[in-house]
């Protein structure tokens, strides 16, 4: 074997990388489970337990959190969460962009594309455009977009095709903006390990988010509104007397059974030499604190820290703004606190008597993020309130444009800062606002979160002004984003949704690993009894290490381990198998031949590499269309199935082979005959005439496609809400219930159609309804579990509240908007007929002939037609749920690619047996080729079908109809190879050869 140092290399160097990747799951695993024990069951500290240990280095030099950055992180499906595809809406960024026009042309074109968006595979703009000429063919967009805010770029003059570029420019900053927004709120709301992306489909994001159990306050906090504010500050020093004053008035409130706390207590960050920093303060304030200095006493000195809690209630979780020394730092920031303490906090300093001892037109909001000093802690800014109806000094809606660059230094040095514009009315504002607040900190606000907090110091005007703050690149990036996001009036539509819970990931989660290791035993234990104890050992080996080496793989590139991806790897072991079985199969012929073990293994590996290279290549090649096509679930089984193929064939084709040349070295194989008594003459030297059992052989998929063709236009398909629009409900009772009468109890609450299968157990249904789908309205979600809630309530125990019937018995819900549908179907049509045409050209590439290119296509076709025909004959008979959903189409491509496997093996010897013997009749090496393959298309198929049988059986409810799909697939794919795409292959060289003949006999005469 060449290269074999190289090999042993890589592999040792590729096991020592995913160690290391590994290991974090494993150490995370065990704070995890030290913080359940702490814990015992009560969430809230076991979160406090994770959060307090987060920046403290665990594990080689890495804190906690980012170890469980790192580790493999499980998807919804195995976690609980919820996933979200929000849409940009972009008619409204056009309708902005536009300075809201009412010019009825320009109005009826927005409708009118939005209208033809769901049916068309171009985008928005393009739609809008071709609109608005055919609606006025002598307008020009110029006339529409040349607004005060973009006159730099868009002139009277400008023609539509500038004005169509400056518009796709605005919408990718508005989704620019949007996806900063979005992942600002998505760090604040706490998860671990959320992912937002970007989709390709324009004005579209990706949010999922593991563990939320809040369903509604996610869609909240997506949906809310982008709001930018400006407004004025207090400063700490002015506001000292009066938090102190709110600090005892709490304490009274919180222990009115017990003896009124010292009303002078003062907080414990203000020492006994506190003074004023800030000059405009007067000597009364000055006395007034150091009087309170006078009497403070650390709480170690004087209570524990119960009884200082009690005293302080307020400032023992606030702690105040004040330098090392103990003097108060001036600014806005009152004090910091932990996150776990923010909403008591605020619930203190908004109940009505402590707002009654501070001043009226005081409002406290959060930063962003914690400060640089501690990453756990958050400052709490001090805001003025100066108008009458409460809003800010200034709003966003003024700025028209922020960009992140630098401001050169007295000394030479350059620093990050954000440079902004208003238009007219925000200059005069602006200019105002800071000539009022010279000396004083403005606060720039985002969705009710502080940003920064510049001070002024000078007036501003121009509507042009610099924000400083000692920013990073990314920070100064970040807020120059924060601030543009304040111009774009655009809505964001959650157009799918999928919510799962937390005990229905468990569930799947035991089903997943359940399904894995019996399929993994059953492998094994059948290679060797198949080729004996050794090779089967040996194949065994190299199994364990292709699902280290994959889980490694994962973990490195941060890739989310879903139950279809379990789904993927335990399919990738069942084709690792069939590259061990080609080489067994071709050693056991080189070893009939007489050959010796170790020249037999070498010639075994040698001739099957073709045949293996090229059935993983068309697999792999099927899982990039499935991983470029589908979302979420889809590309997690791709990921998985593409790093277990190319893990497989570097353990099946190299490390197995390296394995028997060193026990050979040492002569440590003997009586290696790659048989057992129990597959020693199975299906040795058949002889069936599979050419002559032709014709019946296309008769067979013909009629099965047929009579799919017949109830497709009688009973048509299970679409789901994939494919429909809708939305899913999973329900858990506690007791059976019977589907008939859970529909009946809905009708009168969902208009439409309502649909109710049974999921897993008798106990458990889900409910499917398309009502209010085309409604963006955030309460819709409220409205229809309430009315579920209603319709339901006598399948309930008596006394079940809707909080208690949305939090236990609803265990997961999804919705796909009609777009999205729209969208997603398209997609699966385009990704079947890529597959398709894609394996045809590779096989074309590889074989250089037609005729084995076309018998691959007609094959496939085949297959597909015949699993889409037995879904729509069976769908209403079997009891589990046969829908035709985005997973349908994943097992679809999933068997384009296996079955292909089967037909690469063949045409592969029927390549090498033309070659060496180019004058045997056609007919007979056809034939031959079918026969001698036959062992290994039969221990292949087999092996993969027990392996996704157990899948089917113990994988779960939500993977069943995508297991079944794989195992028709199987079956017919194997079939099709037999009977389809080999016949034809050989009907095509057939005619080929006579042509050719007629051709010559034709010359010849002449």
């Amino acid at each position: 074997m060449q290269n074999k140092g190289f090999v042993k290399v890589f592999a040792l160097l590729l096991a020592l990388v995913c160690t290391f990747y590994l290991s974090f799951s494993f150490m995370t695993r065990q704070y995890n489970q030290r913080a359940a024990e702490y814990a015992n069951g009560d969430t809230s500290k076991e979160s406090f337990y994770l959060d307090s240990l987060a920046t403290k280095k665990v594990w080689l030099g890495y804190t906690l959190k980012q170890c469980r950055e790192m580790e493999v992180t499980l998807g919804l499906d195995l976690k609980g969460g919820m996933n979200v595809i929000l849409e940009l809406n972009v008619p409204d960024v056009l309708r902005s962009l536009a300075n809201y026009n009412q010019d009825p042309n320009f109005n009826k074109a927005l409708e009118l594309a939005y209208v033809r968006q769901a049916s068309s595979n171009k985008d928005y703009i393009e739609l809008f455009a071709e609109e608005y000429r055919k609606l006025d063919p002598q307008a020009r967009l110029a006339g529409i977009f040349s607004t005060f805010e973009l006159k730099e770029r868009i002139s009277s003059q400008s023609t539509d095709a500038q004005v169509i570029s400056v518009i796709r420019e605005e919408t990718k900053s508005a989704i620019d903006n949007s996806f900063n927004v979005l992942r600002t709120r998505i760090d604040q709301f706490g998860v671990v390990s959320p992912n937002i992306q970007r989709l390709e489909t324009t004005g579209r994001i990706l949010v999922e988010l593991p563990g939320v159990k809040e369903p509604e306050r996610v869609r909240k906090l997506l949906q809310g509104s982008a709001n930018l504010e400006f407004w004025e500050t207090y400063e700490l020093t002015g506001l000292y007397e009066q938090l102190v004053t709110a600090d005892a008035a709490l304490a009274k409130l919180l222990n009115v059974d017990e003896p009124a706390a010292d009303s002078t207590a003062v907080a414990p960050t203000v020492s006994a030499d506190t003074t004023l920093t800030a000059e405009s303060k007067t000597s009364e304030a000055d006395s007034l604190l150091a009087q309170l200095g006078e009497d403070a006493v650390s709480p170690q000195e004087s209570a524990s820290a119960e009884e200082f809690q009690k005293e302080h209630p307020l400032f023992s979780k606030l702690q105040l703004n004040a330098d090392n020394s103990g003097r108060i730092v001036p600014g806005p920031v009152v004090g910091y606190a932990l996150k776990t303490s923010m909403a008591a906090i605020t619930e203190y300093l908004n109940m009505p008597q402590i707002k009654s001892v501070l001043p009226r037109n005081v409002a406290f909001k959060w930063s962003v993020k914690p400060s640089e000093v501690d990453e756990q802690f958050y400052e709490l800014y001090a805001i003025k309130v100066t108008n009458r109806d409460g809003r800010p000094a200034l709003g966003g809606e003024v700025v028209t444009g922020a960009v992140a660059d630098f401001s050169q230094q007295q000394i030479g040095r350059a620093e990050q800062q954000v440079s902004m514009t208003m238009n007219a009315e925000g200059s005069k504002a602006w200019a105002r606002l800071t000539k009022d607040n010279i000396g004083n900190c403005v606060a720039i606000v985002l969705d009710d979160k502080v940003y920064s907090a510049p001070r002024v110091n000078d007036e501003i005007t121009g509507g042009r002004s610099q924000i400083t703050g000692h920013f990073s690149a990314q920070e100064a990036k970040d807020l120059a984003n924060v601030l543009n996001s304040g111009k774009m009036a655009a809505s964001v539509n959650i157009v799918q949704e999928d919510v799962i819970g937390p005990s229905l990931g468990q569930e799947a989660i035991n089903a997943g690993l359940i399904s894995f290791i019996l399929a993994l035993v059953i492998l094994m234990i059948y290679m060797c009894v198949i080729y004996g104890l050794i090779p089967g050992l040996i194949v065994d080996g190299a199994l364990l290490l292709n699902i280290f080496f994959v889980m490694g793989v994962m973990a490195s590139i941060k890739s989310v381990l879903t139950l279809p991806g379990i789904a993927g790897v335990v399919l990738a072991l069942g084709m690792a198998v069939d590259a061990n079985v080609l080489v067994y199969e071709r050693t056991k012929e080189e070893l009939r031949a007489g050959k010796g073990l170790a020249k037999a293994l070498s010639d075994g590996y040698k001739n099957a590499f073709s045949a293996i290279f090229d059935s993983n290549v068309t697999t792999i090649i099927t899982g990039i269309v499935l991983f470029i096509f589908g979302t979420g679930p889809i590309r997690g089984f791709a990921t998985t199935m593409i790093i277990g193929l190319v893990a497989s064939f570097l353990t099946a084709v190299f490390l197995t082979r390296i394995v028997y040349e060193a026990l050979l070295a040492k002569d440590k194989l003997k009586n290696i005959t790659f048989t057992t008594s129990l597959s020693k003459n199975f299906l040795l030297n058949p002889k069936i005439p599979f050419l002559s059992m032709r014709k019946t052989g296309y008769l067979i998929p013909a009629v099965i496609i047929l009579l799919g063709i017949i109830s497709m236009n009688v009973v048509g398909l299970n679409n789901g809400i994939d494919f429909t629009g809708g939305r899913n409900y999973i329900v858990r009772f506690d007791r059976d219930v019977r589907t008939d009468e859970v529909r009946a109890a809905l009708t009168g609450q969902l208009e439409g159609s309502v649909g109710v299968i049974t999921i897993s157990t008798q106990n458990q249904v889900r409910i499917s309804t398309n009502y209010r789908i085309d409604d963006n309205d955030p309460s819709v979600d409220q409205d229809i579990e309430a009315r579920l809630y209603r319709g339901l309530t006598d399948f309930l125990p008596a006394g079940t509240s809707l909080e208690q019937f949305t939090e236990n018995h609803i265990k997961s819900s999804q919705k796909v908007g009609p777009s999205m549908a729209e969208d997603i179907r398209n997609s699966a049509v385009w990704a079947i007929i890529f597959a398709m045409f894609c394996m045809a050209f590779y096989i074309l590439a590889q074989f250089r002939d037609v005729a084995f290119s076309v018998g691959v296509f007609v094959s496939v076709l085949a297959t597909t037609l015949c699993i889409i025909a037995f879904y729509t004959l069976l769908w209403k008979l079997l009891p589990f749920s046969m829908e035709v959903d985005q997973t349908f189409v994943a097992a679809i491509l999933t068997v384009i690619g296996y079955s292909i496997n089967d037909t690469v093996v063949v045409f592969d010897r029927i390549r090498e047996t033309i070659k060496t013997y180019p004058k045997r009749e056609r007919r007979q090496v056809v034939n031959d080729a079918l026969n001698s393959t036959l062992a290994r298309t039969f221990n292949t198929s087999f092996s993969t079908f027990i392996v996704v049988l157990c899948i089917f059986l113990l994988g779960g409810a939500t993977i069943r109809s995508f297991t079944f799909a794989i195992l028709l697939g199987i079956v017919i794919g194997t079939y099709s190879t037999l009977f389809v795409a080999t016949p034809i292959a050989y009907e095509i060289q057939k005619w080929k050869i006579g042509k050719a003949a007629q051709g010559t006999l034709k010359t010849a005469r002449s």
